[in-house]
């Protein structure tokens, strides 16, 4: 499948760099009763390659809903926002924040819900976090995030809440694991999904599903991708 997406994306590009029409607004009709086709990111919880996670679970919904397959290209966001913008692809997911910086490349939907990653601990966490050690993911941007408020990021490779000390997670997780929220949050941002720019039909459509959607629904799928294997 990758090998396919590279070279349906230098093909799709080949087209575009040659004046190649694009036909401009049809996607919704092309995907209603046709092929949803979904450039996916790994990002856990969000989304797993090749195609789980929350966002893919809600990308198969909005699928149903319309009638449609689904057909999953994994890769970077570097490599799924250009086939975005030449149309190889409907849709890009991947727990993308409304800061992202793809704007030139594709249009963002309207945030559809807002996280924000926490510190909890089964007790009291010092208002002041300097000195104090926190259990963090490793390889994230959230080891920054901590030490900036100068605690001592410890690693880990998963956080499972028996570290014994504060930790990092998403507060879809707080009450899975047994522990209280605390007052200090390390981020919080609003989430969208990207779609090919000039689409406004296929964007209104996206939006009406992702904005009828409550916080505690895109919670609840967040907390079951965190369960997976």
């Amino acid at each position: 499948m990758r090998r396919f997406f590279t070279a349906l994306l230098g093909t799709a590009l080949l087209l575009a760099g040659c004046g190649f029409p694009q036909d401009v607004g049809t996607t919704l009709d092309d995907v209603r009763g046709g092929v949803l086709k979904v450039g996916i990111t790994d990002n856990p919880p969000w989304t797993t390659v090749p195609d789980q996670g929350a966002e893919a679970e809600l990308a198969k919904r909005l699928a149903a809903r319309l009638g449609s397959a689904v057909e999953w290209y994994p890769g970077s966001e570097s490599e799924l926002m250009p086939a975005l913008h030449a149309r190889v692809l409907d849709l890009v997911i991947g727990g993308l924040s409304d800061d992202a910086p793809w704007t030139e490349q594709a249009s963002l939907t309207r945030p559809y819900v807002t996280m924000r990653t926490v510190i909890a601990a089964s007790g009291p966490v010092p208002g002041d976090l300097h000195g104090v050690r926190v259990a963090v993911r490793a390889g994230t941007a959230d080891v920054a995030a901590v030490a900036a408020k100068g605690a001592e990021a410890v690693p880990h490779r998963e956080i499972t809440g028996r570290e014994g000390i504060p930790v990092v997670i998403g507060e879809w997780r707080v009450d899975d694991l047994g522990l209280t929220e605390s007052e200090h949050d390390v981020d919080e941002a609003g989430h969208v999904w990207a779609v090919p720019a000039g689409e406004n039909a296929w964007q209104a459509e996206v939006e009406r599903f992702l904005l009828g959607l409550s916080h505690d629904q895109v919670a609840g799928l967040l907390s079951e991708a965190e369960e997976l294997p």
